[in-house]
């Protein structure tokens, strides 16, 4: 009876020592898995994990934002986790102020990465393009520069070096960060197919131009004037010089084909440069953009206004609207006006 007491104390005794140890054990990793082990320096941290990092590295990112409160338990808990293990995903994660251990393992684990907003617009060159898109993903300026600039892959959706631009569609889109140039491509392809719906295409056939010759003289427009109300209105005298052969004259051009993109006074120098791009030179369309229009000179060109005006200058008040004219006669008023402007400001 005695050794039967003696051997139930024991047990009491030793399931409480158990109970302890695995109270300790469950408080010890409960603290490290719930308690708060993530503090930031501003509400919009993201982690941007590359392609083929370790875990360590991802521990050396996270040090490096000071996002740590505890690293050892981080470490335990992705441990415990098996984050890490091999290759960690790629990405880029917001991560936010107050999360524990667990709740950012979940997510830098599951590679369900937070979209970046891409904005597409502005850009003069390919070369430009791709330093804009650099910004925005993982792969550098020269590995986007080294895919778009290829012939081959503007020959693979249907244009040629002089015209691949026309298919990137100005817009803000929602990409991963690890996008590669590949796949950046084709999604412009998909957003360019989205964009030309059939009736807009049917709207060019009034001026017998197609998509790409649009885009083109969109970019003109684009360079001609920031007043969005008169660009239709310009788009038609573009068209209406092409239309009957005229040399489209237009001083954007020649800008682009100098290199000189700040120049603020074209001269008669400037227009005796031989460049394909030298519409007082050469009749019909440069063999590309000179830069990526706005939506809003893309419309203005696919709905230009119908009128018989030929020319069309600054007007001589700073305003940046134009002085529109139907024949030349009426055009050397408007241009000696602004000429005359210019040189009293002294605008060389």
């Amino acid at each position: 009876m005695v050794k039967s007491k003696v051997g139930l104390k024991r047990i009491i005794i030793s399931t409480g020592f158990g109970l302890l140890l695995c109270a300790g054990i469950y408080f010890y990793l409960g603290r490290a898995l719930w308690s708060p082990n993530v503090k930031l320096q501003n509400e919009n941290n993201y982690i941007l994990v590359p392609t083929n990092a370790s875990f360590e590295d991802v521990v050396g990112l996270l040090n490096d934002q000071n996002c740590l409160i505890d690293e050892s338990s981080f470490r335990r808990i992705a441990t415990l986790m098996r984050y890490n293990k091999n290759k960690v995903p790629a990405g880029r994660y917001k991560i936010e102020q107050g999360w524990s251990n667990r709740t950012l393992i979940t997510k830098l684990r599951s590679g369900d990465q937070d979209a970046n907003q891409v904005v597409i617009n502005g850009v003069r060159m390919i070369s430009n393009l791709s330093g804009e898109a650099a910004r925005y993903f993982e792969t550098d300026s020269l590995g986007f520069l080294s895919y778009l600039s290829r012939p081959e892959t503007a020959l693979q959706f249907g244009f040629n070096s002089d015209n691949f631009m026309t298919m990137f569609i100005p817009n803000t889109y929602e990409m991963f960060w690890t996008t590669t140039p590949e796949k950046f491509v084709l999604r412009m392809k998909k957003e360019y197919d989205n964009y030309w719906t059939k009736e807009r295409e049917d709207k060019l056939k009034k001026w017998n131009i197609d998509k790409t010759q649009a885009y083109i003289v969109a970019s003109i427009v684009e360079k001609e004037s920031n007043y969005d109300p008169e660009k239709s209105t310009i788009a038609g005298v573009y068209l209406n010089r092409l239309k009957t052969g005229e040399k489209l004259q237009a001083d954007p051009t020649v800008v682009f084909a100098t290199g000189e993109f700040g120049l603020k006074r074209v001269l008669y120098s400037h227009l005796e440069m031989d460049s394909p791009y030298n519409t007082y030179k050469y009749a019909g369309l440069p063999p590309g953009p000179i830069c990526m229009p706005s939506i809003a000179s893309l419309e203005a060109v696919i709905n230009a206004d119908s009128h018989d005006y030929m020319f069309f200058c600054a007007k001589a008040d700073n305003s940046g609207i134009h002085a529109f004219a139907k024949d030349y006669a009426e055009h050397q008023k408007n241009a000696k006006a602004f000429a005359d402007w210019m040189n009293q400001n002294n605008i060389r």
